[in-house]
């Protein structure tokens, strides 16, 4: 029986594309043990994910090095007895461990010149891959061959006990259908749906009577009672006020999720809620939601997608000209559809 150790990406959302890869190996190798090594903020959606059997804790910050940190978890896997690591993100630092961890096969691109490192080698085509799902899905093939397709469907688990334990801790109404928003987005300003607009959509929703949820990290707290403010009561603030489990649970009583492209809007799309996606400086030809039932919103303005973490016009058009009755449309859309 192989067992096979992957080092999961640092992002909630590439985190979620990376699951087609885990159903493809399940597939090929029903019998495998499949292990993640990821850090804590990813580690309750890949714990959500049937395909995975066991997630190890990644103890290193974004960023950081830890050289003899990472030794210490590598030998400490040696008893695993792994035979195989695939390396997601493309960094030097991520391919330590399976390397310290004398793992025999060790699968990733080249990324920052990771010969040694890794010891099969596939190379990315982007024209031929540009979904970052397919670039994942690639590493469970063997090197010069395209992922599979279609891309296996796949989704998250939903914790009955803890989402009941949410709506009682939360004091949150299933009475009225609930539309979820997702207001932030860890990259930067520019992936961010203005404030106002949200609450102008909320107050349209609330008047058609559905109840909105503004979902995010504490680093959201503020957008999200700026939102639920201007709203005039139409939006209940949940930013900061869930863990990431938590919000997997809730999320999946929406009947539409309206999200900036974020790690929450692959959340959604995990949990089969039809996703509104909006996108400003990001491109949704690289990271679309895998939802089954999603409309993409954007202007399509010459400078978009610029991959900026702010404007660097400073206009910020890609986002303020993309109208609340636009988004209202969509969700009608999106609806109908799903």
């Amino acid at each position: 029986m192989p067992k096979i150790l992957i080092v999961a990406p640092n992002w909630i959302g590439d985190a979620l594309l990376a699951q087609p890869l885990f159903a493809r190996l399940r597939k090929k190798l029903p019998g495998a043990v499949i292990d993640a090594l990821a850090p804590a903020w990813t580690a309750p959606v890949l714990r959500r994910m049937p395909e995975i059997d066991e997630v190890v804790d990644a103890p290193f910050d974004h960023g950081e090095l830890a050289l003899a940190a990472r030794w210490r978890l590598g030998r400490g896997l040696r008893s695993r007895r792994y035979d195989k690591a695939i390396v997601l993100p493309n960094t030097f630092k991520s391919a330590l461990v399976p390397f310290f961890a004398n793992i025999p096969l060790r699968c990733g691109f080249l990324g920052e010149a990771r010969y040694g490192l890794l010891n099969l080698v596939h190379k990315l085509d982007a024209k031929r891959s540009p979904l970052m799902a397919e670039r994942y899905a690639q590493l469970a093939e063997e090197p010069g061959t395209n992922a599979a397709q279609p891309l296996p469907q796949t989704g998250l688990a939903v914790g009955e006990v803890n989402l009941a334990a949410a709506l009682r801790r939360l004091g949150l109404s299933r009475a009225k259908p609930v539309v979820a928003f997702c207001p932030g987005a860890e990259y930067g300003p520019s992936k961010r749906w203005p404030a106002p607009h949200f609450a102008a959509l909320a107050r349209k929703l609330a008047a058609q009577g559905y109840a909105v949820w503004l979902f995010g990290s504490e680093k959201d707290r503020a957008v999200g009672e700026e939102i639920a403010a201007e709203s005039e009561g139409g939006a209940t603030n949940l930013c900061g006020r869930t863990d990431l489990a938590s919000a997997i649970d809730l999320l999946s009583l929406a009947e539409v999720v309206v999200s900036n492209d974020s790690g929450l809007m692959h959340v959604a799309a995990g949990v089969g809620r039809p996703v509104v996606a909006l996108y400003g400086s990001s491109s949704p030809e690289h990271t679309p939601p895998l939802a089954r039932s999603h409309r993409i919103v954007r202007t399509g303005i010459e400078c978009s997608p610029c991959f900026a973490r702010e404007c660097p016009l400073g206009h910020f058009k890609c986002m303020k000209e993309l109208a609340p009755e636009r988004v209202m449309e969509e969700i009608a859309a999106v609806r109908r559809a799903a």
